[in-house]
């Protein structure tokens, strides 16, 4: 009886646990290049993300799992860090956020920022990098003419918001004159605040009218903001100490979670959120996040 009970209580909590993560209509990950934590929380040069990161919530013990970039953009979409070759033309059918969404029903996109054109799935056009873009090594998209179309430029963003066709889940890449991985537009040299100031005007003029609309703040839509990995040089937990912001409306708001996170309980999260219950990879046992939402 008791071993019954024990039991049962194990289960409720479970379940109570779930019940943390809200239901949402859409969710949209921005992921940033390179920068640790200490140069972002707090920066003068970010305004507008450590506005958001205030208003908002804010992981503030959360760390990428390896360098360089690749292998946390796998992680963060697999659940598995597939390769640490930023330069790898594999291509890889392992279970990942885009089978999960279309088994569960669910929409998606990628939205690239100098994308030579929708259905793109080649190398590198400067300023878009290919690796910043883990979806394009899927066989799930790769092999599938339907699916490849959902690789679309980022100037599709703005039309599909406007039109109300934006889909449940909305991976954004900047390029990298606008992550903080290369100097600004026109510029041949700059400082971090340089790059981290091209990065906060990036994040303003291109997600304030998506944040700022009725349809997000009322369907409580949640954009996620964060990096990659830290600086080369920082190896905490594998891939350093970065900056992760939520923002919704349905968010604990100003709320700071002291938990450890990595890249595999944002995957579960994302995935959670739009009510796909089967996560790929290390995201099956990982936290959910559920600590940021009331």
């Amino acid at each position: 009886m008791r071993s019954t009970l024990c039991s049962l209580l194990v289960v409720l909590c479970a379940m109570f646990s779930e019940a943390t993560v809200p239901r949402v209509p859409r969710v949209y990950v921005v992921v940033l290049e390179n920068t640790s934590y200490g140069s972002v929380v707090g920066s003068s040069s970010m305004p507008y993300l450590n506005l958001l990161a205030n208003q908002y919530g804010l992981a503030v013990k959360y760390y990428g799992n390896t360098h360089p970039s690749i292998g946390n953009y796998f992680m963060l979409t697999t659940g598995q860090i597939l390769t640490n070759n930023d330069y790898t033309t594999n291509t890889y059918d392992v279970n990942n956020v885009v089978r999960r969404l279309l088994t569960a029903g669910r929409t998606w996109k990628v939205y690239a920022e100098s994308l030579p054109y929708t259905g793109y799935v080649g190398g590198d056009k400067y300023p878009y990098i290919k690796h910043h873009n883990p979806f394009v090594y899927f066989t799930d998209v790769r092999n599938s003419s339907v699916q490849r179309n959902n690789v679309v430029p980022f100037t599709q963003f703005p039309t599909d918001r406007k039109n109300a066709a934006l889909p449940n889940y909305s991976f954004i890449v900047p390029n990298n004159q606008h992550n903080m991985h290369d100097c600004p537009p026109g510029t041949s040299s700059c400082t971090l605040a340089q790059k981290a100031k091209a990065a906060d005007d990036w994040l303003k003029a291109n997600l304030a009218p998506l944040v700022n609309s009725s349809a997000f703040q009322q369907g409580g839509d949640i954009l996620i903001i964060t990096w990659d990995e830290g600086f080369a040089t920082d190896k905490a937990y594998g891939g350093g100490h970065i900056a992760w912001v939520v923002v919704s409306s349905k968010a604990r708001k100003g709320y700071h979670s002291g938990t450890f996170h990595q890249h595999q309980s944002m995957l579960k999260l994302t995935l959670k959120a739009l009510g796909v219950y089967s996560y790929p990879g290390a995201s099956q046992t990982a936290t959910d996040m559920g600590e940021l939402f009331p």
